[in-house]
């Protein structure tokens, strides 16, 4: 097996960490910070606690994840396990324990800090904004345009279900991530076939959301909470897989909406919020237009994943989004008099690209193009997830796509040329 060459984890992210180790208040310490989990996501979190000073240690159920290089220590413990994860947390003296980019990690976190006696947003609200069926139930309740929903804990409720609605339904388990477990629902025979598969991906409680589908575009909003402060971040419009409507091939930021209302997108992601009573927090959001209406698909109380957080919303926007989110979870406290949008923010796009096989199955023999991926200065982030002489079949989830790259442009002709570039130079071989 030959491995690919070195792939970029970032470049955007050494300007911040200049700017960070010329200011005057670095934190000069090596009191512990705890990251959970140690996934690649998590490396740009990581960096930023090491460049103020901080000792940092990633807790994941696997050795040698990604995170751990950059880390000084790593545990290996379940982060669903909120028990042994407080006593690892405490062993360490953990002045702060956080996370970015990862739903699972929410309740465990809120739960810890909790007990720490650090920042949190609640266990309540770590449910709301992880939990499908809570997140119905509260825009229900509150006004929000809502597909039809049911909670099935077993086969013949969802039939039940599907009988009632009498047309296509989408199932996902309860407080899955990375699209795990999530099925489009045509038929009973569907529901046999997808039920027990989704039902496996359900963590706290063992049933499934069914929900009539939203036929319309779909886009994503990352949102910042600060006291009684909302700031709407980076929009995106996406595009799914040709084979597989549930999941993500690439997400196309822009601040104006192309033909469809951002501004009422941005209006109806805040209200959600404000009523939520989130004290402070990163938001990543999921929503469906149809009908002249946004409906939510889903929302979590964390940054956007695949580096959103870390790239996008900084280059969009012009707003450390990790910044604040260390500062809140280590009790520095954050003003929102010093949070402000970058001047071109209506200008700036991004786009965040999952590469394919095009549907293709078989042995990965080369990769082409990754010089180009290499060498262009709006690409700040790309990497492959398989090696040569891998396995390569279609993208089930979020854990199984091929690989990505993240395009930031001061404008919309300069993307497009880009995304151009990529398209034609990048090409996956198989054999």
């Amino acid at each position: 097996m030959k491995n690919l060459p070195n792939q970029s984890e970032s470049r955007s992210l050494p300007t911040v960490i200049e700017t960070i180790q010329s200011q005057s208040d670095i934190i000069s310490t090596k009191k512990t910070v705890v990251v959970l989990p140690a996934t690649r996501w998590q490396i740009p979190l990581v960096k930023r606690l090491k460049i103020r000073g901080y000792r940092v240690v990633v807790f994941d159920l696997y050795e040698n994840q990604p995170a751990c290089k950059y880390a000084d220590d790593s545990c290996i413990v379940d982060i669903l396990d909120k028990e042994r994860v407080l006593q690892l947390a405490r062993e360490n003296h953990a002045e702060a324990i956080m996370s970015d980019e990862c739903d699972i990690a929410t309740p465990t976190i809120a739960w810890v800090s909790e007990r720490l006696g650090k920042p949190s947003i609640g266990i309540k609200l770590a449910e709301l904004y992880t939990n499908k069926f809570a997140m119905r139930v509260f825009g229900a309740s509150h006004g929000f345009d809502t597909p039809m929903f049911y909670k099935c804990p077993n086969i013949d409720s969802a039939v039940q279900a599907f009988q009632k609605v009498g047309r296509k339904m989408i199932m996902k388990p309860l407080d899955s991530n990375s699209s795990r477990g999530i099925y489009s629902i045509c038929s009973e025979q569907d529901i046999s076939k997808y039920f027990d598969k989704s039902l496996s991906y359900s963590k706290t409680e063992k049933a499934v959301l069914l929900e009539e589908y939203i036929d319309g575009e779909e886009f994503s909003i990352d949102g910042l909470k600060v006291g009684n402060k909302f700031y709407p971040l980076a929009i995106s419009q996406k595009i799914h897989f040709p084979y597989n409507e549930n999941l993500d091939q690439a997400l196309i930021f822009t601040y104006d909406g192309n033909g469809y209302d951002y501004d009422l997108l941005r209006e109806t992601n805040e209200r959600f919020v404000m009523e939520s009573d989130l004290a402070f927090g990163l938001t990543h959001a999921e929503y469906k237009f149809s009908d002249g209406k946004y409906y939510l698909i889903e929302i979590g109380a964390r940054g956007g994943g695949n580096l959103i957080s870390s790239i996008i919303n900084p280059f969009m926007t012009g707003i450390e989004t990790q910044e604040l989110l260390i500062d809140w979870a280590l009790g520095n406290g954050v003003n929102s008099e010093n949070i402000n949008y970058t001047d071109n923010i209506k200008c700036k796009c991004s786009w965040l690209h999952f590469f394919d096989t095009k549907g293709k199955e078989g042995i990965l023999k080369e990769i082409k193009g990754i010089e180009v991926l290499e060498s262009c200065e709006s690409i700040k982030s790309y990497h492959f997830f398989y090696d040569i002489g891998n396995t390569i079949g279609k993208a089930k989830d979020g854990g199984t796509r091929l690989g990505y790259c993240i395009v930031c442009c001061e404008s919309f002709e300069e993307l497009q040329k880009i995304q151009k570039l990529v398209n034609e130079s990048v090409e996956i071989v198989l054999n």
